[in-house]
């Protein structure tokens, strides 16, 4: 912004001026900056700052500022004080006096800079916002207004461009506006924002009448009724917390306006102060409004976010308020966190910060319904319906019937949760009652978790899918359910440092029972189809209710959390009752709860053998359904972004060939040549119709191995063949169409055909990772007589479909061609873009393991890493290194991981026989992709 616009919008018309700020990476000439006095010969006199500041030497400020340039002695003065404060914090300085401190600096040097100016009688500088309430950390903008009388502007107005200048030129990060008392309060009738900044505004410098005419006329007798400025400041909250998904749990959370960070305090913060008609919170301190816990846990929770914030600027040298990957392993290190049993020092500062996030976000709940009610409900009390001798609803919103219903009937804790499942239109918990639970959850202990009459409870709010996952988020922030089951405590606010989860550890978990409940939903049959039809038929969907809360709450412990999460979950089932046989199946569910979707994913789901043995795992019909609902409503609440056509087919086909072997009877195999058999002839009639008769057909397939007959469809097969049928020449053949593949539905199908050339897998993994597209899986034959067949399926790089735009698959289909043509034996080209920022926080060592497959008579190469730019064709190019040759691959992406499976043998054609050979190659895969990360 230039100078002239910055002054045209402070200046102009009062709706317009708010919250205006300036850009600090504009400096004007010095020069412009001129000390205004009435007699230019007669020295200014400037009166001393009279607030005492023990790390500054005013004295010393005031001669530079007679010696120096000015800009220079501020710019000094500003950039040591920071150091100072910095360093301070570093050393563990309280982080109240260090914010008030930084507020009070600002303070002064506003002081001196306003002072070297002119000004008449009718005119302040006012601090508002943040800033207003005496608080400033390192990067915060600072928000000024100046009120004046409308008679004096024309006589300021160049003092008041050449103070913001100065301010400008300094380094000040400043937000202002310039209005008379009676612009502000017209635009605070309408902007809720100003009309709370003026609440927390204070005079700094000039005529302090101008602020207490603001105060009069801004009361809430005269403009924003406390009724309203309730409803508008809720609304603000809601719509904000809308914008991160309503969870306090982020991968990166906004420290700021997420839920549960610091808006939410200052939200309580304002209402109250409205309210009560207070200064500052601490005079409601002893009166009865918060208690002392809840006074203690305000204090605390912004203290710790004060912390958090003042790092979290040191690191960004920025107003950032997002805690980013690239600032949580600094900060983690800074506040003394270490690697250890307990998780990465990262993990173990997100766990703080997410517990207190969310006891602040539980808070605020408490404080804001408590205000609903005296402010929105008082005296409108319309109804009061009892539901039990111990809870009642009014108004729609639950109750305890007394004070002591929860000490004297400690299952009411959990009675109260079970009847807000059973009656999904209750609104809410009233204020009250939520203090009482608070006050009351110590009550849960092991007498309480092996009571029959609250076992039965926990059950009972299992069967009511309606409104399950409602009420398990409020026991969760509640504290109740970390409580009833001790091991989901455990795992609560247990961050997953990796980019495959997105959520903490009880979040993932929620969600994932969330997902299950959504399955039973009318709009579920569209995107879910198979899930929903199976949710319909399951006997008893608290059992997946069950395994879904278990399934993960072994991580973090150290050893299998599958293994883990069984134990705890056949305790669970053993101490609620549950049958032998069902508890079997939950187990069993938890256990394997990886199962389905590493089979889909990894394995080769178009061999039988693959479907025979996974199905001889499953065993029968039911707990195939169980064990496809946990995995899909896992996938989703992992990653949304892992849910993709491609991988919907993958798990949609594994079910239904499963349950076709489990129909036909696991002792009936499929003969895999009948199969083959089946898929030659229905290709052959296909190409009869198309002019080739069976003898050209069998010519052109050679000796291909039955992988390609068993792996590809008929159709597929066709294509292929009619197209080789038309080559003219020996150059390679590349053809590109939407997939026909069940399995890889949406995916772009590329198929590659070539005659003795070697390195062709990395040459079309190159061409394509420089096309920013994403290969779902690849599929390579050969056969004897020297013929290759690579096959792709590919999405973009955002997993969404190519579509048909023939400009695109034009374009691929030349970068294919022309990237093979540079193919030899001295290949080498390998693509090197950028690895993406998140990534780079999630370099977690590659690993590998290499085995033999004797039934295939090849070596079987498993890599896992975090997936970047160039990943197959790094690792095709080690293969050329080694003289390995590719027969085939298993890819998978999974969120920011992958998980590829090579078949690989030797020079010769062999398995990999040499240890030595099999631990260089391991060993180069894993330095050159790690190093590819620390790379970039």
């Amino acid at each position: 912004m230039s100078l002239s616009n910055f002054f045209s919008r402070v200046f102009n018309k009062p709706a317009q001026a708010e919250n205006t700020t300036t850009n600090s990476n504009q400096p004007s000439q010095e020069s412009g900056i001129a000390l205004q006095t009435k007699n230019p010969e007669e020295p200014k006199v400037i009166p001393y700052f009279e607030r005492p500041l023990f790390f500054f030497d005013q004295s010393r400020f005031r001669r530079a500022l007679n010696e120096q340039p000015i800009i220079t002695v501020f710019k000094d003065a500003i950039n040591a004080a920071g150091t100072q404060a910095n360093r301070r914090f570093a050393e563990g300085e309280d982080i109240r006096a260090l914010v008030y401190e930084r507020a009070l600096f600002i303070d002064c040097v506003l002081h001196y800079a306003w002072h070297q100016f002119e000004w008449p009688d009718s005119i302040s500088l006012e601090a508002v916002g943040g800033y207003g309430r005496g608080e400033l950390h390192p990067a915060s903008d600072i928000d000024l207004l100046i009120l004046h009388r409308p008679e004096v502007l024309e006589h300021c107005k160049d003092n008041i461009e050449k103070f913001l200048t100065l301010l400008w030129d300094i380094g000040l990060e400043i937000g202002s506006s310039v209005r008379t008392v009676k612009q502000t309060i017209e635009i605070a009738r309408t902007d809720i924002t100003v009309a709370t900044n003026i609440m927390e505004s204070r005079t700094l410098v000039g005529d302090p009448t101008l602020r207490h005419e603001l105060l009069e006329a801004s009361t809430p007798d005269k403009i924003w009724p406390i009724e309203e400025f309730f409803r508008a400041k809720y609304q603000e909250q809601l719509d904000r917390h809308k914008k991160y998904n309503d969870t306090e749990y982020n991968l990166e959370p906004n420290i700021k306006n997420a839920p549960g960070g610091l808006r939410d305090i200052q939200t309580i913060n304002w209402v109250t102060k409205r309210y009560f008609g207070v200064r500052t919170l601490k005079q409601l301190e002893g009166k009865g409004f918060f208690t002392d816990e809840e006074f203690s846990l305000l204090n605390s929770g912004e203290e710790y976010l004060w912390r958090v914030r003042y790092a979290l600027h040191m690191a960004a040298k920025r107003p950032e308020e997002r805690l980013l990957f690239d600032y949580q392993r600094e900060i983690a290190k800074s506040f003394g966190y270490i690697d250890g049993p307990e998780g990465l020092a990262v993990e173990q500062f997100m766990h703080k910060y997410y517990r207190t996030v969310l006891a602040l976000r539980e808070l605020n709940d408490v404080v804001l319904q408590f205000l609903s009610e005296v402010i929105l409900q008082k005296g409108k009390t319309k109804s009061v319906v009892s539901l039990n001798e111990r809870f009642q609803l009014r108004d729609n919103f639950i109750e305890a019937t007394h004070t002591y219903v929860f000490e004297e009937n400690p299952s009411a804790l959990l009675e109260m949760f079970v009847l807000m499942a059973q009656n999904p239109d209750i609104q809410g918990v009233r204020a009250s009652t939520i203090r009482w639970i608070r006050e009351s959850r110590h009550l849960i202990d092991d007498n309480f978790r092996t009571n029959p009459k609250n076992t039965q409870l926990f059950i009972k709010l299992l069967q009511q899918p309606a409104g399950l996952v409602e009420q398990l988020k409020r026991m969760s922030r509640y504290g109740i359910l970390g409580l009833y089951l001790p091991e989901f405590g455990q795992v609560t606010g247990q961050m997953q440092h990796d980019l495959f989860h997105i959520y903490t550890v009880d979040a993932h978990t929620l969600k994932v029972v969330q997902n299950m409940c959504n399955f039973l939903l009318p709009s579920a049959k569209d995107e879910f189809p198979v899930a929903a039809t199976i949710m319909n038929r399951l006997p008893k969907l608290e059992l997946l209710y069950i395994a879904g809360l278990y399934h993960d709450i072994g991580k973090g412990r150290g050893g299998d959390h599958s293994t883990l999460g069984a134990v705890d979950a056949e305790e669970f089932c053993v101490r609620h009752g549950i049958s032998p046989r069902e508890t079997r199946l939950i187990c069993w569910l938890v256990e394997k709860h990886l199962l389905m979707s590493q089979v889909s994913q990894k394995q080769d789901i178009s061999d039988p053998e693959v479907i025979h043995n996974f199905a001889l795992t499953v065993g029968d019909q039911l707990h195939l359904d169980y064990l496809y609902c946990l995995t899909v409503a896992d996938i989703n609440g992992t990653n949304k972004e892992l849910w993709n056509t491609w991988r919907a087919s993958l798990m949609r086909n594994l079910y239904l060939d499963t349950r076709r072997a489990l129909r036909r009877g696991l002792e009936n195999n499929v003969d895999k040549q009948d199969l083959i058999d089946e898929t030659q002839q229905a290709a052959i009639r296909k190409l009869a119709r198309k002019g080739l008769n069976k003898e050209q057909v069998l010519a052109l397939w050679g000796d291909m191995g039955d992988d390609y007959f068993l792996r590809e469809s008929f159709v597929d097969i066709t294509w292929h063949t009619q197209a080789i049928a038309a080559r003219t020449d020996d150059k390679p053949l590349v053809l590109i169409k939407k997939t026909t593949n069940k399995e890889l539905a949406g995916a772009t199908q590329i198929f590659i055909y070539s005659k003795n050339q070697k390195n062709v897998f990395v040459a079309a993994v190159t061409a394509l990772s420089n096309l920013n597209l994403n290969i779902q899986d690849a599929k390579i034959y050969s056969s004897k007589s020297g013929y290759t067949i690579d096959t792709f399926f590919v999405l973009n790089e955002n997993g969404e479909q190519l579509g048909n735009n023939a400009t695109l698959l034009k374009k691929i289909q030349q970068a294919l061609i022309d990237e093979l043509s540079l193919v030899n034996d001295n290949y080498r080209e390998v693509i090197g873009r950028r690895t993406p920022r998140r990534l780079k926080y999630f370099a977690s060592p590659t690993r590998t393991s290499l085995n033999t497959d004797m039934i295939r008579n090849c070596s079987v190469l498993e890599v896992i890493s975090p997936d970047r730019p160039g990943l197959l064709a790094c690792i095709g190019r080690i293969f050329m290194d080694f003289d390995i040759q590719l027969l085939n691959a298993k890819i998978a992406t999974l969120g920011e991981r992958v998980e590829d499976i090579f078949f690989i043998v030797d020079s010769n054609g062999k398995p990999l026989s040499d240890p030595d050979l099999c631990e260089k190659l391991q060993q180069e895969i894993r330095e050159q992709l790690d190093k590819r990360v620390d790379k970039h």
